[in-house]
């Protein structure tokens, strides 16, 4: 299953971006960013599914959520950075 992953740049941001998902339906996961893809140190990111990641983004621009990165994540566990 595809996952994308919505960086934050701190437990703070991903905290507020998952009350901002959850408040509209969206099921969205607080993890670590994984290390190699973590270049900000101690960042913390969300995890969405793909089929609920457009209306994610979505909801976070609308609430002015600060995010500093998206990377998918593919089912092998490979990572890559999408545009924003």
């Amino acid at each position: 299953m595809v996952q994308y992953l919505i960086l934050c740049r701190s437990l703070t941001y991903a905290q507020k971006a998952a009350r901002a998902l959850e408040r509209v339906g969206i099921t969205a996961s607080i993890m670590r960013v994984p290390k190699e893809i973590g270049r900000e140190g101690c960042a913390y990111c969300v995890k969405v599914s793909e089929r609920r990641f457009e209306a994610a983004l979505s909801v976070l621009k609308n609430t002015e959520t600060r995010i500093t990165r998206v990377v998918l994540m593919t089912p092998e566990g490979e990572l890559r950075e999408v545009p924003l």
